[in-house]
């Protein structure tokens, strides 16, 4: 079978391997669709996932169709459609360092249980769609780290995939308005096609002046004026977001961070005293990783305009490309026959 793997420092290939032995408690999954994820140009650039050794196979997005099922496991039967929690694996986590990756034309589970490390979804579910399942729970994660209550007004700080996964689940749990914040307009049209209230392009637009328009104001824990909104989500990563916050939120609000910032920001602990603000920070997807497969099945139109780029396996190193160059792309996902 045919593998994607990082052979070197900026170097990856299509390899063959073996076919997966199936144990009798585990299963076998074709794998009809795979997104790619930025830490999947970043292991690509250092060469694989140290302290492993030698190629180090790639993909932990996966979405596909049981092929083989042990004699042991119970819930699961040939031709369910399933997605895979990529860190369920015992021998180390799917395309993150572990033996597999789920850019493969076949992926053995071990130890497979439903709603551990598989969940099956409906067959009219499009693989592509389902293939969001991973990257949607690490959005999921975000936005239960910040315990919304029904008719919260939410920012959101970026648009690409986590953003606007984030902006769905807002939605779902009862947000009462949801804006937007991205300098890329396409992305901008994406969120109000997925259903956010409004957006804000930051490199046109005085983001507090069209935040306080759309929120109105609110005060800090000794009356001065601030904004109304209730909960603002990072998903861009870069100082401003954090520099607008700072200056901006009210009492008791709550900012998360999920977005990875490559500097040190600084916080000036003076500014935000008098708004006990709330900062929590927001990594993976502890609880989500099935959670969020319900709002994917019910929401699979909203979810689908996340997808900007559709590859075949065959062309699995050029979405790799395509994926890791700026701008270029927001969600690329590998299809296999």
């Amino acid at each position: 079978m045919r593998t994607v793997m990082v052979t070197g420092p900026g170097q990856t290939a299509v390899v063959e391997e073996p076919e997966p032995s199936c144990g009798p408690k585990d299963i076998v999954v074709k794998v009809k669709a795979c997104g790619i994820c930025g830490s999947d140009a970043h292991y690509t650039t250092i060469g694989g996932i140290p302290p492993r050794q030698g190629a180090t196979p790639l993909g932990h997005e996966p979405a596909g169709m049981v092929i083989e099922v042990g004699a042991e496991v119970s819930g699961l039967s040939t031709g369910d459609h399933v997605v895979i929690n990529p860190m369920s694996d015992p021998r180390g986590v799917i395309g993150n360092g572990g033996p597999t990756g789920a850019l493969t034309d076949a992926l053995l589970i071990k130890d497979a249980e439903v709603g551990r490390s598989v969940a099956i979804i409906p067959k009219d579910l499009p693989f592509e769609v389902a293939a969001l399942n991973e990257p949607m729970a690490v959005a999921y994660h975000g936005v239960n780290r910040t315990n919304p209550k029904p008719g919260d007004k939410v920012v959101i700080f970026g648009a690409g995939p986590i953003g606007l996964g984030a902006a769905i689940a807002y939605q779902d749990k009862g947000a009462g308005h949801v804006i937007v914040v991205d300098i890329i307009g396409s992305r901008l049209d994406k969120a109000l096609a997925i259903g956010a209230d409004a957006v804000i392009n930051s490199a046109e637009e005085d983001v507090a002046a069209r935040i306080r328009a759309l929120h109105g104001t609110g005060t800090d824990g000794i009356g001065a004026p601030r904004l109304g909104t209730d909960i603002y989500y990072d998903a861009a990563g870069v100082p401003q977001v954090i520099d607008t916050v700072m200056a901006s939120a009210k009492h008791r609000a709550t900012l998360v961070i999920v977005a990875v910032h490559k500097k040190p920001v600084p916080l000036d602990f003076g500014q935000i005293l008098t708004s006990e603000l709330t900062l929590v920070m927001s990594m993976g997807y502890p609880t989500e990783i099935f959670e969020v497969t319900q709002s994917i099945i019910a929401n699979r139109d909203k979810y689908t305009r996340l997808i900007s780029h559709r590859f075949p396996f065959v062309d699995a190193l050029e979405a790799l490309k395509v994926a890791s160059t700026p701008g270029a792309a927001d969600k690329v996902v590998v299809t296999f026959d």
